[in-house]
């Protein structure tokens, strides 16, 4: 479904990306992983066109995209979590959601606001709150289903659960969860290892802006050295 080959991101002169290769599967749950700064959330911004790579390819579908506009690549049914959340503040969940619904995938059976409740029932009962009278695990819950109104074939999160408190966590791990067993496809940035791993089918990790290190599951490379290695700090 997607494909990275050698891609390399600037930021001005300064190179964060070198030669950073990975794949997305129908159907499959990816975990990219590394520390901060080394290069997860380039990724991110170079598949969705925010900082477009300045060699190598990422192609969706079979299709190149990296040289096409953030909206292009949307709505050929790629949905973007951001860091951050980057929630709108003066408009309601509703407000919020209805403002991005579409069926740019042409699915049979989209996404609506019903849809996206069963999944985060919060979001219900928050319905006419403002952004900025949510919490922060229910602005990532609000984050998930906006890129979900769009009718995604792939889903980005970068950082899925950061910051957020444990109930809320296991909340949005089990929406993940779901979207899986529905047949999305997801890669998935996040610091909880386990609960990542739970839900994923093959493991990426980077460093200094390359890709080092992969496992699938049930992950039995996956050592206590592997994560000092590559994710102590």
């Amino acid at each position: 479904m997607l494909d990275l080959t050698d891609i390399e991101t600037c930021y001005g002169n300064a190179r964060a990306l070198y030669r950073a290769s990975l794949h997305v599967g129908a159907g499959e749950v990816v975990a990219l992983m590394g520390r901060n700064g080394m290069g997860k959330t380039t990724v991110i911004r170079s598949i969705m066109g925010l900082t477009p790579p300045n060699r190598g390819t990422v192609s969706f579908q079979g299709r190149l995209i990296h040289t096409l506009s953030p909206y292009k690549i949307a709505r050929m049914g790629i949905g973007l979590v951001p860091e951050g959340r980057q929630i709108f503040p003066t408009l309601t969940v509703r407000e919020t959601l209805l403002a991005v619904a579409a069926n740019y995938t042409g699915s049979p059976d989209p996404y609506t606001m019903e849809r996206v409740f069963a999944i985060f029932p919060r979001l219900k009962e928050r319905v006419n709150h403002l952004g900025r009278e949510l919490s922060g695990g229910e602005q990532q819950m609000l984050a998930i289903a906006r890129a979900l109104m769009i009718n995604p074939s792939l889903l980005l999160l970068d950082e899925a659960t950061e910051g957020l408190a444990p109930i809320l966590c296991r909340e949005i791990w089990q929406g993940l969860k779901l979207l899986k067993e529905r047949g999305m496809s997801l890669l998935v940035v996040d610091k909880n290892i386990k609960q990542l791993l739970e839900i994923s089918n093959r493991c990426v990790i980077m460093e200094k802006g390359s890709v080092v290190w992969k496992d699938q599951a049930p992950f039995t490379r996956f050592s206590d050295q592997v994560k000092m290695r590559y994710l102590g700090v």
